[in-house]
């Protein structure tokens, strides 16, 4: 279910403030954020996120098309280690 339109886009407040500044100043350094729920506005575009995956932060560096889908999108909690080839079980039936 997605959010009211009422309410408009979650947006972390803090995180959005560290932006603003650092857009003041002119720097694009990372942001340290565990906000992966927040919503990318177009202010994001250009800097780069470190956002936590539960284990560690990894980088997420926002384009336009990012705009509008959630910070935890672009960084995986899960990873895919690839399924069983049957190379194992072929060479036990062949023995």
């Amino acid at each position: 279910m997605s959010r009211s339109l009422k309410k408009g886009p979650y947006v972390d407040f803090k995180t959005y403030r560290k932006v603003e500044k650092l857009n003041q100043m002119d720097k694009h350094e990372p942001i340290k954020t565990w906000a992966r729920s927040c919503t990318i506005v177009p202010e994001f575009v250009g800097h780069t996120f470190l956002v936590h995956n539960g284990r560690s932060f990894l980088n997420v560096f926002v384009t336009e098309d990012m705009v509008g889908h959630k910070l935890g999108e672009f960084s995986l909690t899960r990873q895919f280690r690839s399924h069983t080839t049957g190379t194992k079980a072929q060479r036990a039936a062949s023995r």
